[in-house]
């Protein structure tokens, strides 16, 4: 019986953790948006940015709401994700300047 506890609440620990490692990459990610131009996304060929903004602010809802697994939690860091994978990268290179620096 003390096993059965034990590797429950060291299970509960690691959901808890992964949690909140995805809560943090969108609210990252959140503030990242926040920082870049607003031209830089059509620019980009991505979304606009208030999209991007309203999209990663419901998926960091939907994980303090109902975590990481599950359905709703399955789309918000799938939403977190493409955004960091995706989008991230190339608003910056197009803030950057994509000329060749040599």
């Amino acid at each position: 019986m003390v096993h059965m506890f034990a590797a429950n609440t060291a299970t509960g620990y690691v959901l808890l953790a992964l949690q909140l490692v995805a809560m943090a990459g969108a609210v990252f990610a959140i503030v990242h948006a926040l920082r870049q131009r607003t031209d830089a996304f059509p620019a980009a060929g991505k979304l606009t940015k208030p999209m991007w903004l309203g999209i990663l602010v419901v998926a960091l809802l939907i994980l303090f709401a109902f975590g990481f697994s599950g359905f709703f939690g399955i789309i918000g860091v799938v939403a977190v994700g493409v955004y960091l994978v995706d989008v991230r990268p190339k608003v910056e290179e197009v803030q950057r300047g994509s000329g060749n620096r040599w």
